[in-house]
């Protein structure tokens, strides 16, 4: 029959290419040499990897300089492969074996490309992307080396479906991820680059700072969406088909993260917290606030712990801020003395004793109040002020209970202790 498929024919063939075009001495030969230099190049990395990150930890550039060096350090493994091929090449070129040498050629054109595209992403950070990208990028020049680009290309369009008058095929998807990835990093760069810049303009109060950066970033984010999706092709009048649906999710999926970032903006727009404040929470949470996120704000304590605190937790709940508005606060120190202490004396001898610390300011002036007769003390509050309560303030009503003790004693008065008395009666005499 004419419609049988004869598979010893295409069985002959395929062995007959196969023995014309790869199974000659000259391929084996480039197939052998290309092999071992990998193993040779492989071996001398292995060898030298360790001592060259010993190096350069040892050595004592900036830490963004170690980084890059240390990216750089795996390309000691294609450079020395590349100049084993060069070598290899040029011996291959005297000897008399016909061919000219094109997977030798090949291969080095690759490492080539290799080298340099590494070598140029090295100003991206984030280790994610710059792999991502360097993928991307080898992998269409390694298909332009090998000649079969537009072929490709023409596969990869072919390979999708149709949608009214939108063709949605593998170019496609891969042209938008692609051109999205990179228009989102850019944004996040140049966003972050903004930031930096906006910290040291000393006209614009912290939480105004805070603001335009985030408003920068969400304005360039989203740009860079738009364009993504527009370069790739994909009209954007097909979103508005799925744009219930994902109004939909966001209100359900994302409505903590939404409220998160409008309460954010809230704070820092009518500025109840900002930057550098000092903050207490309801749980105990005591710190300054360090930074402020699109979704959480980050309390630091004094012995270095980060709270990240959800922001809509600020709006919805009690928060105090010890410097909200002015940075003057008032402490006090509670204290007893002896039943038979002048209580006259005490309370000067007090209010002279809190001002000596050095964080305690002299105006207004300390203050000490009888508030109760106790059962076995006379109870006194002392009330001082001081003006930075970042430094901390257990510290400081430490230094003031130092200061009474020490006058105190100096002055005779005792601090008394809990004792009890007991009196028996009618007990009969042994």
């Amino acid at each position: 029959m004419s419609g049988t498929l004869d598979l010893s024919a295409i069985q002959q063939k395929t062995a007959a290419w196969f023995y014309d075009h790869v199974w000659t001495p000259d391929t084996v030969t480039q197939v052998i040499i290309v092999a071992a230099s990998f193993a040779l190049g492989w071996l001398f990395f292995r060898f030298s990897s360790g001592r060259v990150t010993a190096a350069i930890d040892s050595s004592k550039l900036q830490p963004r300089i170690k980084d890059v060096l240390r990216n750089l350090k795996r390309l000691v493994f294609p450079l020395g492969v590349l100049i084993l091929l060069f070598f290899s090449n040029l011996i291959a070129t005297l000897l008399p074996v016909p061919g000219e040498g094109g997977l030798l050629n090949a291969a080095s054109a690759l490492l080539v490309a290799w080298i340099f595209i590494r070598l140029a992403l090295q100003v991206i950070d984030n280790s994610f992307v710059r792999n991502l990208f360097a993928l991307a990028i080898w992998a269409v020049a390694a298909l332009s080396i090998l000649g079969i680009l537009d072929e490709t290309l023409h596969a990869m369009d072919a390979l999708g479906l149709d949608i009214g008058a939108f063709r949605l095929s593998a170019l496609t998807v891969i042209k938008g991820v692609l051109a999205i990835s990179l228009l989102l990093y850019s944004a996040v760069f140049i966003a972050t680059i903004f930031e930096r810049r906006m910290q040291r303009v000393a006209t614009l109060t912290p939480s105004s700072k805070v603001l335009i950066s985030k408003v920068a970033r969400v304005v360039l984010i989203t740009f860079a969406l738009l364009i993504g999706v527009t370069a790739a092709g994909i009209d954007m009048s097909l979103l508005a088909v799925f744009s219930g649906a994902v109004g939909l999710g966001v209100g359900f999926g994302l409505q903590k993260v939404i409220s998160n970032l409008f309460s954010g903006i809230l704070l820092l727009m009518d500025k109840s917290i900002k930057p550098g404040d000092i903050i207490e929470l309801q749980n105990g949470v005591y710190g300054w606030v360090q930074h402020m996120g699109a979704r959480y704000t980050e309390i630091v304590t004094r012995d270095n712990k980060s709270f990240l605190v959800p922001n809509e937790d600020f709006i919805t709940h009690q928060v105090v801020n010890w410097s909200h508005g002015d940075t003057l606060v008032r402490l006090e120190a509670k204290f007893g003395v002896h039943l038979d202490s002048n209580p006259h004396m005490v309370k000067k001898i007090a209010e002279d004793a809190a001002a000596k610390p050095d964080r305690v300011v002299p105006d207004p002036k300390p203050q000490c109040h009888l508030v109760e007769f106790g059962d076995s003390s006379l109870n006194f509050v002392l009330r001082y002020w001081i003006k930075d309560a970042e430094k901390g303030v257990i510290n400081t009503r430490g230094a003031v209970m130092l200061a009474l003790w020490d006058a105190f004693k100096k002055n005779g008065i005792k601090i008394p202790y809990p004792h009890r008395e007991v009196f028996l009666h009618g007990g009969k005499a042994a």
